[in-house]
């Protein structure tokens, strides 16, 4: 490597809106700059032009644009870019093609099959990437226990693959056919093509044919899922092939139009690029799938590189704010990868850092809704950006710090416009708060309410932003059993630094490190980056003595392919190092965790073998992470993984010099603080000496961002010259009990952030796969009068079906709880939805207060509690206690004392019944069952640590204000489609009717008083309850309503009692929606629930009708059972196609990987694609339904839970019925039965079910354009990127 004391070594990154460039000058001197990175009419590429501008600057010699670049003098380039991200989120990459085997041409369509966001109606999902598919035929399939007498009667050929499991090949490779199909791609231009085949992570002899034969045609590019990334699951590595063929073409054309900017194109300079795992790679080997967080990643590696060790390691959160995006990351000694993220709706299979993306940075766009401020999460983005840029935008947080003060424009590069030549504009941002200004003040029309000025309201939304962020910073620690307060928080980008101090104060941080080059962190972390090459391969073997041999040899020999890739780049032996990993989890369950592992100690040899002990690393860090051990079960390695590791040994950091002078103050000026005006002295940070103390309120300046350093805080220059701050504790400001707009939207985030740590914490505790892994549980904050306060995550059959749970123990017990109790109760009649979900409700005491003050409560499904069939979810019950055990009002734990003893005697007491049984997972529901207890003990944590801080009277005073804010966004809505009704059909009532398969009706009435914003929704005529499981209790159809009028107010709203306040619910006693005490009800729950929903939408003319099913699918016997929900299409709307094979309204359960499924259960996947043309027609289509096709290997019961098979979809203002659903079998012999909505039956091996799900009603004639007006034309929300585990985390939480 060329020494950076004679040549010029260039770090650049190029962002979406900046490249910062820093460069390392002969002698040492340091120049950095920042330039726009789209500026045609100036330069055609942004690195290339930063590269010119420094050795014009610093040789002296004149560069002109028109020619190449003379290499002599450079050392090297590093390099991170946003290329492969851009291409992703606008779509712009290459033309590609998806060869998938046949059955499955729409697998990436589905997906997961779980919409992104649970209350839109207009369901918006990213565009898959390829435009067109060549089915593949050719089917492999694990071996299971077929015999090799029964493969050879089917003609099936046996094969190893390479994790040791055997396969069936049932259907060798067409390759006479495959042909024929990419030929016809390839006359279409298309020259790129993703190659993805069933279990092609363990058998990828079909798919390196495949790839042999595209060539072969002419193909340009072809991404093999199996090279890309051999890792189990179809639908991630689809989506990670695809990235690769769609992004790599598209990296290489950008690599040679910057390797053209130079003379021989670079030849001879070394230039390597960031990838998203924070290591870097040679230019040739930079491809579409590890490209994704180039940018990012440097920044993560500078502050872990300068901040970890110079705190005496400390463990650090990034936190990097930009103009678009607000990055969050964790750095305590080694890097922490994801190895799954979605970003742009595509699911990477890739080691990537865990960058969660968490705000749109200082585009976070400022509203003022119901009487609350509300920062994000819409963005106004780069183009037009905020105010300020003078190119027409909206207001952001960037503006509210420049009204502030804490931006100074004469300092601020002349940037923008319409031209890009002027400074920031201030008036213009003024003039725009104080509109929003006199909103603000005009709410409520409180005559007696002291008026807000510009500076308060500007301060009241960044206070707003900075709780905002603080809710994610918290759960990205919290869920890896780290607590917050004790990291240091190390700030760059280019706003970080006004937020610093007062982000960390919140956090309870006490130290913020901000580097000198903190403004292009990022650029600097690539100078600082070592060069990694990595080797992965799948595995299924068990960690246990008789494998280590096997696993030790393989990592030897990825080792040594990780060595030799570098050792050929010019690193020797000595400094590469390389870390072994195993991608390790129990037996049974889905949880995988990658570790690195712990030294041997030599005294365990069932344990550790030459590489060090995995399993002891496994068991500590799942401990830390998820609260226990399961010391009997079996840990299975998935994966074998080798990052070899090129040290840079790059030195660039010197030392400034001390000085005894005091700090040169540049001016003083008035910054707006929580104390008011202050006068603020400003420093030049390149002014300032490694002895410099810098007491707040102060700014410091650089080229390239701004620190604001705020009062009661302390700034000390480092010997590097970077700023260290110690946070120092604010003045406690009173709050009183009267209305404060500002402080009522941070208790919204407080009281929020309260459930999700609740949430966290019950995941963690849990040991269930139902509540662990899919998530399928809500936690929960309640008032005294158990009315809900705050509820997470927002699983739409849980909305408000938990205040009638806790509202009616309040009644049954009255003065009977104490302190100590805990409440368990799961039946209808008492609030609950169906029995497997248990409500755990625990009263929040104060000492000298006789009653609760608060309840907080956790709800969790339980995978069985008894019942006439496993699973507890029996398609033909006609009594509720055939469905499992029953808890009306049960003391779970009294003063203090868990009942084990009775809970086990209440789980057991099904199996008295005839044909029943007790709890079928007994220890289960006892260790998920205290997972509640202490979320809900981590609730009254929270709470009284709310309490303390502020005091009871203003904590259920602000309790009220956000359920009052919640009533009124109602109210508007209420108000807005009674004058809609009112003006169309001369009456401000609604009314709408639609049927079970059984023929029950489901009849509604609205009747809305348009000057009062209120509604009486009245069910009479709904049919009587059934004999049968469809009858759905009261709390299912008021989490319908509560459901629907969210979706219907199109923003995000607290979601709580006030939601009700103006709603009177009237269903007739003894109706399938409100059934007596003894009736069956599971299929209430996951049916009948969605007919609700259409109803009430109907009623509304919001939407058609969607499939109104969860297709509900059950198979198993006494050693296995499988349960899974199917997607079909959702209903159009006044502006919009309904989408196609995902779920809708009231679930949103993810799917299993289709390899998953053949791995683990005996059956085969045989096809699983849309339906066409099941979406009803309109001028806006229905979305289609899917085909799901399973071949039995063995005898089993299958049990069908559906509904739409009898009543189609219903379109709407003329739109065409979507298709109905169809249940067929299909026997081995060939005859053909057709199932009804609802049946249990027994399958033989070789039978195969056929399950077609409804398509979704049209919206308007087919044949006209729709004039409907209702939240018509929606223009699509700008919202920042969403990705990290923090994200996958609250997307998995709604999925279920």
């Amino acid at each position: 490597m060329a020494s950076i004391q004679d040549q010029f070594c260039f770090a650049i990154d190029r962002g979406g809106t900046f490249t910062d460039v820093f460069a390392s000058c002969p002698k040492g001197k340091i120049r950095v700059l920042k330039l726009l990175s789209e500026d045609p009419s100036n330069y055609a590429d942004a690195p290339t032009e930063g590269i010119r501008r420094i050795l014009e600057q610093e040789t002296g010699e004149s560069l002109p644009r028109s020619s190449p670049i003379a290499t002599n003098k450079i050392g090297w380039i590093r390099m991170g870019t946003t290329v492969a991200t851009n291409a992703l989120l606008e779509r712009k990459g290459e033309r590609i093609a998806l060869a998938i085997t046949s059955g499955f041409r729409d697998l990436l369509h589905i997906g997961n099959q779980a919409r992104p966001n649970i209350f839109d109606l207009e369901i918006r999902c990213p565009d898959v990437l390829y435009e067109d598919v060549v089915e593949v035929h050719e089917k492999v399939i694990p071996r299971q226990d077929v015999s090799s007498s029964e493969a050879l009667n089917n003609q099936w050929h046996i094969d190893t693959g390479t994790t040791g499991e055997e396969v069936l090949i049932t259907q060798p490779l067409d390759e006479e056919q495959l042909r024929v199909d990419l030929q016809r791609v390839l006359r279409k231009g298309i020259t790129s093509v993703a190659v993805v085949l069933m279990h092609s992570y363990m058998y990828k002899n079909h798919e390196d044919k495949v790839g042999e034969i595209a060539q072969e045609l002419g193909f340009k590019h072809v991404s093999l899922s199996s090279s890309v990334i051999p890792m189990v699951k179809a639908v991630p590595r689809g989506f990670t092939a695809c990235s690769d063929a769609y992004l790599t073409p598209h990296i290489k054309s950008y690599l040679k139009g910057f390797s053209s900017g130079f003379k021989n194109n670079l030849k001879g300079v070394k230039v390597l690029f960031m990838q998203s795992d924070g290591g870097l790679t040679q230019m040739s080997s930079f491809n579409g799938s590890r490209a994704i967080l180039s940018g990012p990643a440097g920044g993560v590696v500078g502050y872990a590189m300068t901040s970890y060790k110079e705190l005496g390691e400390k463990p650090v959160i990034g936190f990097d704010m930009g103009g678009t995006s607000t990055d969050v990351s964790r750095y305590a000694g080694a890097f922490e990868h994801v190895f799954e993220s979605t970003t742009a709706g595509v699911t990477i299979q890739a080691p990537q850092l865990d960058v969660n993306t968490v705000a749109a940075g200082g585009g976070s766009q400022l509203f003022f809704r119901s009487g609350m401020f509300v920062v994000g999460p819409e963005s106004v983005g780069a183009h037009p950006g905020p105010v300020c840029y003078r190119k027409g935008g909206q207001l952001a947080v960037t503006d509210a710090n420049l009204v502030l003060g804490r931006l100074l424009p004469q300092y601020f590069p002349k940037i923008f416009g319409p031209n890009e030549n002027e400074p920031l504009d201030k008036s213009r941002t003024l003039e725009a708060f104080k509109t929003i200004t006199e909103e603000v003040n005009s709410f409520g029309k409180n005559k007696n309410k002291i008026k807000m000025s510009v500076e308060e309201v500007a301060m009241g939304f960044i206070r707003v932003a900075n709780e905002a962020m603080c809710r994610p910073i918290r759960a990205l620690t919290q869920a890896k059993g780290h607590d917050t307060s004790s990291h240091v928080l190390a700030v760059f980008g280019g706003a970080g630094g006004q937020h610093a101090c007062a982000v960390a104060r919140s956090l309870g941080m006490q130290t913020v490190m901000i580097h000198k080059y903190a403004g292009i962190l990022s650029a600097y972390g690539m100078a600082l980056a070592d060069v990694v090459e990595e080797a992965q391969e799948p595995c299924s073997k068990n960690y246990e003595k008789g494998n280590f041999e096997y696993i030790e040899s393989r990592l030897q020999y990825l080792e040594k392919k990780c060595k030799n890739a570098l050792m050929e780049q010019g690193f020797s032996s000595s400094s590469i190092i390389c870390e072994p990993y195993l991608h390790l989890r129990y037996q049974g369950t889905d949880c995988a965790l990658m570790c690195n592992p712990m030294k041997s100690n030599g005294d365990d040899p069932l344990w550790a073998f030459s590489y060090g002990n995995f399993k002891e690393a496994f068991i500590t860090r799942y401990k830390r992470e998820f609260g226990f051990i399961i010391p009997e079960r079996d840990i299975v390695v998935d994966d074998i993984r080798v990052r070899g590791v090129g040290k840079s040994e790059v030195t660039i950091e010197g030392e400034i010099g001390a000085t005894d002078k005091d700090p040169p103050i540049e001016t003083i000026t008035p910054v707006y603080f929580e104390e008011g005006l202050l006068d603020t002295k400003v420093y030049r940070l390149s002014a300032l000496g490694a002895s410099h103390v810098i007491i707040g309120p102060a700014i410091i300046l650089d080229n390239l961002s701004t620190i604001l350093i705020e009062p009661g805080c302390k700034g000390y220059i480092t010997d590097r010259g970077d700023v260290r701050i110690d946070v120092g504790v604010s003045k406690k400001k009173i709050i009183g009990t009267e209305l404060d707009a500002i402080q009522l939207s941070i208790f919204s985030h407080r009281f929020m952030s309260l459930a999700e740590q609740m949430g966290r914490i019950l995941q963690r505790t849990s040991i269930s796969t139902n509540i662990k892994e899919r998530l399928d549980f809500s936690c929960a904050l309640f008032g005294p009068d158990g009315g809900l306060v705050s509820n997470a995550p927002h699983i739409p059959v849980h909305l408000g079906a938990m205040q009638e749970t806790v509202q009616y123990q309040i009644q049954a017990l009255g003065d009977n709880l104490r302190d100590g109790d805990v409440l368990l109760s799961n039946h209808p009649c008492a609030g609950g939805s169906h029995l497997p979900d248990l409500t755990v409700i625990t009263p929040v005491f104060r000492r000298d207060v006789r009653r609760p003050v608060f309840y907080v409560a956790s709800r969790g499904h339980h995978a069985d509690i008894g019942g006439i069939t496993p699973g507890s979810m029996p398609p033909h019950s006609t009594s509720i206690h055939q469905e499992g055990a029953v808890f009306m009002t049960f003391k779970l734990v009294d003063r203090g004392t868990f009942q084990e003893d009775e809970l086990i005697k209440a789980l057991n007491a099904p199996g008295k019944l005839p044909g029943s049984s007790g709890t079928r997972n007994l220890q289960d529901n006892l260790s998920d069952l205290r997972a509640q207890v202490a979320a809900n003990h981590k609730g009254i944590e929270l709470v009284n640590e709310l309490i303390d801080h502020y005091g009871l009277d203003v904590v259920q005073a602000y309790m009220s204000y956000i359920q009052s804010s919640a009533e009124r966004a109602v109210r508007d809505l209420l108000k807005e489609v009674g004058l809609r009704v009112l003006k169309e059909k001369g009456t401000s009532s609604l009314h709408a009717i639609d049927y079970m398969d059984d023929g029950s009706p489901i009849e509604l009435n609205v009747y809305i008083n348009v000057e009062e914003g209120t509604a009486v929704f009245d069910f009479k005529g709904t049919g009587p309850e059934v004999w049968g499981n469809c009858n759905a209790p009261r709390a299912i159809t008021v989490s319908a309503i509560i459901y629907c009028l969210r979706c219907m107010v199109g923003h995000d709203i607290p979601l709580n009692q006030g939601c009700l306040n103006p709603v009177q619910i009237k269903i007739p006693p003894g109706c399938l929606l409100d059934p007596s005490e003894d009736a069956a009800v599971v299929g209430g729950n996951v049916q009948t629930s969605q007919r609700v929903v259409d109803v009430i939408l109907k009623a509304f003319g919001a939407c058609a009708a969607s499939q109104g099913c969860m297709n509900n699918i059950t198979f198993g016997d006494k050693t296995v059972g499988y349960y899974e929900t199917v997607a079909g299409g959702a209903g159009a709307g006044p502006s919009w196609h309904g989408r196609s094979g995902i779920h809708v309204h009231m679930t949103n359960t993810r799917i299993t990987d289709p390899e998953i499924l053949e791995r683990r259960y005996p059956v085969i996947l045989r096809r699983f694609t849309l339906n066409t043309n099941t979406g009803g027609l309109g001028r806006f289509r229905g979305g289609d339904g899917v085909i799901r096709e399973l071949i039995f290997r063995r005898c089993l019961t299958l049990s069908i839970l559906t509904e739409r098979r009898v009543f189609a979809p219903y379109g709407l203002e003329g739109g065409l019925d979507g298709k109905k659903g169809l249940n067929i079998l299909i026997r081995s012999s060939g005859k053909k039965i057709r199932l009804g909505s609802k049946t249990s039956v027994e399958v033989e091996k070789g039978d195969m079910f056929q399950l077609f799900t409804p398509g979704g009603g049209g919206y308007g004639p087919p044949s006209c354009k729709n004039t409907h007006d209702f939240k018509s034309e929606l223009p699509a929300k700008r919202r920042h990127i969403e990705r990290g585990s923090v994200f996958n985390y609250s997307r998995s939480q709604e999925s279920v």
